[in-house]
């Protein structure tokens, strides 16, 4: 191969890398990018639309359950949500045959939205009252939930139990109308 022959090949695969080089940097890697990342909002949107779907599929349970909330809930006015709350505690208690040995409600939360009324209770009782208690607690129809729980025994055969339980009703707040 003669040097003018060989000048003009390197010439030409000089021109071919270069042309290589900024076809990646101009064309391949931006295409790349741009694939994955249409890939990865993709997966997002696919991800969300099941999501969505999931969520129709549940909106009657759901709405039956805001509408149980939203009509077994406490009143605004902090004294009578507490009555109310205290007095329910009272007739579990009284059904069940477990005695309340002390209460304490402590409001927690400012939202706009809601507020929750914090009632710590202590009762008292055999193993069967005490679980009738907390068995008239969830099925009752005032919006509370049962946070926490704790349970110890006041002699040592375990036939009086004291049970300390940490409840919150829920308190929504309704914009005042104009």
């Amino acid at each position: 191969m003669n040097p003018a022959q060989r000048q003009r090949l390197l010439m030409i695969v000089t021109l071919a890398a270069v042309g290589l080089y900024i076809a990646d940097l101009v064309l391949i890697t931006p295409l790349g990018k741009l694939w994955s990342e249409r890939s990865t909002r993709i997966a997002t949107l696919r991800r969300q639309v099941a999501e969505g779907q999931a969520l129709i599929q549940r909106e009657r349970g759901l709405r039956d359950r805001w509408n149980h909330l939203r009509t077994n809930a406490l009143p605004q006015e902090p004294s009578e949500a507490e009555q109310r709350l205290l007095r329910a505690c009272d007739e579990w208690a009284r059904s069940s045959g477990a005695q309340i040995v002390d209460r304490m409600p402590q409001w927690k939360g400012d939202e706009a939205a809601y507020q929750m009324l914090r009632c710590r209770l202590e009762t008292s009782g055999s193993l069967s009252s005490l679980t009738q208690f907390l068995q008239r607690l969830e099925e009752g129809p005032l919006a509370v939930k049962l946070d926490s729980l704790q349970l110890m025994s006041r002699d040592p055969a375990g036939r009086q139990l004291t049970l300390g339980l940490q409840i919150n009703g829920l308190v929504l707040n309704t914009p005042a109308k104009p």
